[in-house]
């Protein structure tokens, strides 16, 4: 066995439009179109072909204008999920499809095992499958050539048999004189009648799995795709006319085998029959190994070097046997009826996925899209939305449950850490959709606080600081938010050296889950060093929301970081203006239970709260506060400081009103402390971080001081204006 790539040596007739129009004519055709056609009559027979036809075009096109864009790789259409969208999705779709074009060879081989027994009923039904099935493996294990030379002569076959139909002298010079324009759907409907007649038009993707294989499949899938797609749909519209014209309903109701009665040799349409279900399992088997094979080359699953090895013909024999057994293990239920539905779910989830893939690409404008079959938007749009709309009327049930499996696939495929390239294909798409809405959002500039979440710019002179305040940012930042972080070169610490150890931190907290961005600024001063990056990320796609600033250690330092602030606030962005006590409370130190968060609150009734929050410079803190506390696990007191015991009972009302409208998260404490405010800071409940307004000029000497008194972290935050506690 080797890995070394088939050789691609199929043309259109033989590798496309073959396999694919012997795939759509199949055992409905012969046994089920009588029945559509005495429910629905011929209009109402007429229009399911369409539905159906309508459907299968459009994807039939939207397969073809992919093939156009690019050179395809082996794998058909999991090669073209894979390129477009990535491993996850194309695994999570690959899987099933791989399953079901296994399993759907033994469907095929029961109904083979139907036509032979109508002929030798004599004959145990356990041999005919195994021995047919043995026989479909035999001819696909020799060589895909050596299935396709057969099918030219099943193809011959199946012509013969349809002109027996249609030209048989006692049929067309006898027409039936109870003839139905309009059906009356006796126990049925028109959808009902749809859904088991649909499985008929599919199978327009078998060709597209030879694409490792074909000479030139830029050119043979849309061209034999399409010519299948359209000659098959002609049969069908005919059949259902012709079916009409000679028969009665009460007849095409209740006698299956009504084309073998009415035709002018009856023996080549039961070699139809039999034809047709034994090249569409001919097709499935051949197909089926090859995407497993190119699944198995992407390293998606276990064994996957293994499925990916070639004999030295180029057939994937190993692949073989694995969708073999499952082919196998199939015979052996006896009756697949219990998930013929299933598998159907499987290959329309498939044709969707590459219609919102032509969607998403002609829609976004990609200069990549350049295929030389351009449709029109309303082509794939249209079969995808048909897609949908199919499997729901096939079987809800069943549509619910194959969605299911396929995001089970994908999450276990996120989740697992099998294999994969080293650079993995990434898809274009999600790219593009970004700087779709990324562009959106800059020419809307619009801000909605129900989508607020913490994106943090963190200016850096000193790494080693940044490290220390790392679980803060942290728990500030995860799970949704993201954080950047800005080195600021001087000339005493250079661009070169500063920007490696930028990074090495930067890493860690990417490590740890949060989003996080880094670069360096060469800038003279703290100063415009920060003012520089808040102005240069005002249009970045995660726009910054929090600058978090520590208050200067040094009083010299104290006019540069008010500059900043309003800086900040003349940018719309929030502060969080961090104090960290140096001796923490020993009460609250090492505490083995909840850590606890102090938020400060002035009582103002005099206005609605969303003006009273905006007054204290209140909705980032609150925000800020829930975001720590979903972090700690831990609970908030809610506090307020009054001067006299009359104001008590107003400001115990204000802040339940707060953490009703709010929607502070238990467990949460109202307290409400008279006195002055050094006194009640000093009476209040021991914490963890004291919480608390700023306003746009900070008194330093009071943030020192109430860190004294409160013997811990203490955070002052000042809103950017564009936050909404309320939301």
């Amino acid at each position: 066995m080797s890995q070394n790539l088939p050789a691609r040596t199929f043309g259109t007739f033989e590798g496309v439009f073959t396999p694919t129009i012997l795939a759509i004519l199949g055992v409905i055709m012969y046994l089920r179109m009588g029945w559509v056609v005495g429910n629905a009559g011929l209009l109402g027979a007429l229009a399911i072909i369409a539905v159906a036809v309508i459907i299968t075009a459009c994807t039939g096109l939207s397969l073809s204008s992919i093939a156009t864009n690019t050179r395809m790789e082996a794998g058909g259409p999991f090669a073209i999920i894979y390129r477009a969208l990535g491993r996850e999705v194309a695994g999570s779709i690959g899987v099933p499809l791989v399953f079901s074009q296994s399993l759907v060879v033994a469907m095929y081989v029961f109904g083979f095992r139907e036509g032979w027994l109508w002929i030798f009923p004599e004959h145990p039904a356990l041999l005919v499958d195994l021995l047919s099935f043995a026989f479909v493996c035999l001819i696909s294990w020799i060589s895909a050539g050596l299935a396709f030379r057969i099918q030219y002569v099943i193809l011959t076959v199946i012509g013969l048999s349809i002109l027996s139909i249609f030209f048989c002298p006692r049929t067309l010079l006898h027409p039936t004189s109870h003839f139905s324009l309009w059906g009356d759907f006796p126990g049925t409907s028109f959808w009902q009648v749809f859904a088991v007649f649909f499985p008929a038009t599919t199978g327009i993707m078998v060709g597209a799995n030879m694409s490792g294989e074909l000479t030139n499949p830029r050119k043979s899938i849309p061209a034999g795709t399409l010519w299948a797609i359209g000659i098959s749909s002609v049969i069908y519209f005919a059949l259902a006319i012709w079916c009409a014209y000679t028969s009665s309903p009460s007849e095409l109701l209740s006698n299956y085998t009504i084309m073998v009665d009415k035709a002018l040799w009856q023996p080549i349409v039961v070699l139809g029959i039999l034809g047709a279900t034994f090249s569409s399992a001919l097709s499935s088997y051949v197909g089926a190994p090859r995407i497993l094979q190119a699944m198995g080359a992407k390293k998606l699953l276990p064994l996957g070097d293994w499925f990916s090895k070639t004999a030295p013909n180029g057939e994937p024999r190993n692949a073989m046997v694995a969708t073999g057994t499952i082919g196998l293990l199939g015979l052996l239920v006896r009756d697949l009826n219990a998930i013929a539905s299933l598998v159907t779910m499987f290959f329309l989830i498939t044709y969707c996925t590459l219609n919102v893939i032509v969607l998403l690409e002609s829609s976004l404008g990609l200069l990549s899209f350049r295929p030389t079959l351009r449709i029109n938007r309303l082509i794939p749009l249209t079969g995808a939305v048909g897609c949908i709309f199919a499997m729901f009327i096939i079987n809800p049930a069943f549509s619910l449950i194959a969605t299911g499996l396929v995001l089970i696939i994908y999450v276990w495929l996120v989740a697992s850490s099998v294999g994969g390239e080293e650079n993995e294909i990434r898809s274009s798409f999600f790219e593009a959709i970004a700087a779709w809405i990324f562009v959106r959002m800059t020419v809307f500039d619009r801000d909605n606080p129900r989508t607020w979440k913490p994106n943090v710019l963190v200016p850096v002179e000193n790494p080693d600081e940044l490290a220390d305040k790392k679980q803060f940012l942290l728990d500030l930042g995860r799970p949704e938010g993201s954080l950047r972080i800005i080195g600021l070169a001087d000339e005493n610490l250079h661009a070169e050296v500063l920007s490696p150890k930028i990074a090495v931190i930067g890493k860690t907290f990417r490590d740890s889950k949060l989003f996080t961005t880094w670069s360096t600024i060469d800038c003279k001063d703290y100063f415009h060093g920060v003012v520089t990056g808040l102005q240069a990320l005002q249009s970045a796609f995660f726009r910054p929301n929090i600058l978090v600033l520590s208050v200067p250690d040094v009083i010299e330092r104290h006019k540069e970081c008010l500059e900043v602030i309003y800086e900040a606030r003349r940018a719309r962005v929030g502060v969080l203006l961090l104090k960290e006590h140096s001796q923490p409370d020993p009460a609250t130190a090492g505490s083995n239970g909840p850590e606890v968060i102090n938020l400060w609150v002035r009582p103002d009734s005099s206005v609605n709260m969303h003006q009273s929050l905006n007054r204290g410079a209140m909705h980032l803190a609150i925000l800020f506060t829930i975001q720590m506390t979903r972090a700690w696990q831990g609970r908030i007191n809610l506090i307020s400081a009054v001067r006299t015991a009359e104001e008590e009972a107003g400001a115990k009302e204000y802040l339940a009103r707060i953490i009703e409208e709010c929607r502070l998260p238990e467990p949460v404490s109202c307290v409400v402390l008279v006195g002055t405010l050094d006194e009640c800071m000093a009476r209040a409940p021991r914490s963890d971080m004291e919480v608390m307004g700023l306003q746009t000029k900070p008194d330093f000497e009071f943030i020192d001081k109430m860190t004294h008194i409160c013997r811990s972290t203490s955070v002052f935050v000042l809103d950017s204006g564009r936050e909404n506690a309320l939301a």
